[in-house]
């Protein structure tokens, strides 16, 4: 019996750190957000409906999705955020189907999908079997965000406004990894932990 994990959490928690700890104990992963950045990269199969759909000027001269332009237009225009999950999100659930089935073939006894926006989507809720969420503060969220990247807290908060609340997340949680000022070897712990709940 397979076990299907849906791992989310909001941005600056952690959560692709736990997931990369997951793969290293024997899962296998189904990262949504790498899908949907192939789908938007050059070439990518949702290029001709987002220049359909937004313009040309929302394609960079490499052909691939100017993220940080679309980034800044679909936060402030929720029909546009909208429109963009429609155009993406099939595609995703398509090439996500083929990895599982890849993943089934193979036999793991656990599939991780990194799902960042599981608690806001809903669909994705029925194809899990377990919802694991990494939590921490906001505080902590907005301080790695910002030293990771370029953005301005500002701009990471109004990132954070989109997303679903914390108290969503942790209300659709089966299991909570709580990562917030703990080492980096605490968090190993209790993924090591959560693991063996997946047959890990």
């Amino acid at each position: 019996m397979v076990v299907r994990v849906g791992l989310t959490g909001g941005i600056g928690s952690g959560k692709s750190t736990v997931l990369q700890m997951l793969a290293q104990l024997g899962a296998a992963v189904v990262d949504a957000d790498a899908i949907s950045r192939a789908t938007t990269a050059a070439g990518g199969a949702a290029i001709p409906a987002i220049a359909r759909r937004f313009g040309p000027d929302f394609i960079g001269a490499d052909g691939a999705l100017d993220r940080a332009r679309m980034r800044e237009h679909a936060y402030a225009d929720p029909q546009a955020r909208r429109d963009l999950e429609q155009i993406i999100h099939p595609l995703v659930g398509a090439q996500s189907a083929r990895q599982v089935e890849a993943a089934l073939a193979a036999g793991v006894p656990c599939i991780v999908f990194d799902i960042p926006l599981l608690v806001e989507s809903g669909r994705w809720r029925a194809q899990v079997d377990r919802v694991l969420v990494v939590d921490c503060s906001p505080d902590t969220q907005v301080q790695r965000v910002v030293a990771r990247s370029a953005l301005e807290p500002e701009a990471v908060r109004a990132i954070m406004a989109a997303q679903a609340t914390r108290a969503q997340r942790l209300a659709a949680a089966d299991i909570v990894i709580c990562n917030d000022g703990i080492s980096l070897e605490e968090l190993r712990h209790m993924v090591v932990q959560a693991a063996h709940g997946f047959g890990l």
